[in-house]
Parts: structure tokens; sequence; C-alpha cells
């Protein structure tokens, strides 16, 4: 006649199994969410990767990218950029051949916030200008990709004397810039946001570049 050891002796056997079922479970989730997020971050890096160098001027367009990674600076927050704390900026090439990258945040976009990476080289003129993230309503506010069209090359060259600064917005608004049909509000923003990299960039003209305080009246 069975007592009641042999059945508590079951149990702690089925508690047991149980628990190595349970530990062995969470490890493969966590392994595998491990793995995952580590993909995703890669994916993202390469990603990245390519964007940094479709704003970068055709001279250096093939930059060692983990070179051009490695050559950062971390500036202070900016409002007219949409950076609330520390950012970072990435540099390419050297001397007067030498460009920075700005991440960048429109804030007044049509549905949300606009991120951009914006080129500007030495000489202070933008060399190309890349959306990376938005909310803008597919087919009408998403032509600021591009992919889907070829709007953005249009800041290409310019600074801010070309066009004059009153000149930097839509055309309806007797701008230089084309808007969108159907679509002001997108196409801007994303002008206003080049247009505050320029400035950006002409004031912090010495930290931008690492320029020493004694050749920085060089243009």
């Amino acid at each position: 006649m069975n007592g009641p050891r042999p059945v508590l002796e079951s149990m702690w056997r089925g508690a047991l199994g149980l628990g190595l079922f349970a530990i062995v479970t969470a490890g493969v989730v966590s392994g595998t969410r491990a793995l995952t997020a580590e993909r995703i971050a890669e994916n993202r890096l390469e990603s990245q990767y390519r964007v940094l160098e479709e704003v970068l001027p055709e001279a250096l367009a093939q930059v060692d990218v983990e070179q051009l990674l490695a050559n950062t600076a971390t500036l202070p927050a900016s409002e007219a950029l949409g950076q609330p704390d520390a950012f970072t900026v990435w540099r390419a090439g050297q001397g007067e051949a030498q460009v920075a990258i700005l991440p960048v945040v429109a804030r007044d976009g049509y549905s949300g916030d606009i991120a951009l990476l914006v080129g500007i080289d030495r000489q202070r003129h933008v060399t190309g200008v890349r959306v990376i993230r938005h909310q803008e309503t597919p087919g009408l506010g998403d032509k600021i990709e591009r992919r889907k069209s070829d709007w953005v090359e249009s800041f290409e060259g310019r600074s801010l004397g070309d066009p004059a600064p009153e000149r930097w917005t839509v055309g309806k608004q007797g701008g230089e810039f084309d808007a969108f049909t159907g679509a002001t509000v997108t196409p801007r923003a994303v002008i206003g946001a080049v247009r505050r990299s320029l400035e950006f960039s002409a004031e912090h003209h010495a930290l931008l570049f690492d320029i020493p305080e004694n050749e920085e009246g060089t243009p």
C-alpha cells in the first residue's frame, strides 16, 4: 500500500521538472531576444551607413564607413536642430575638403517629427540631405523620401546666400523650393530644418569642423 512519501516524491519530481522546463524555456526566449535585438541593431547600423554615405559629396562617396563613424564629435543640445540633449555629428575628409553630417529633427512636420541627416562642407554648402524617419501622409508628404522623389536633391550645393534668406521656403510663399501638390507643410518643415542646419554650421563652424582658433578666419 502506497503511503504519503511516494506521493510527495512524485509531486517534488513533477515540480522540479516544471521548474527546469521553465528555466530552459526562459533561457531560450532570452537568447532569442538577444540575437534578434543584435540583428536589428546591425540592420539599423547598416542602414545608417548607407544614408551617411548618401549625404557626402561625390569626392568622398567611397569613404571608409568605419572611419567615418569613428570620426565623430559630441555637440551640446540645440533647439534649432531639434536636439534636446547632446548629440553626435560625423565628419569625413580632411582640411578644406571636410564635411560634417548633422542629425536634425524638424518638429513642425504635418504628422509629427521629421528626422534628417544634413551634410555641410567646410565652405558652408549643403552636400546632401536625406530623411531617415517621418510619419507624413503616404502619397503626399512622403515625397521627401529619396526613394519616392528626387526633391531632397534640390538642396545640394545650397548655402545661406543661395537662395537669399527670405527665399528659404516653398514657391507659393515666394520661396525657391517646390512644394508638393496637396502638401505644403511637409516640404516647408524640411526646408526650414535645412536652413537652420546651415545657420547652426555658421554659428558653430570651428567647433563643428574642429578648426583651431587661429585658423577660424578661413571661410
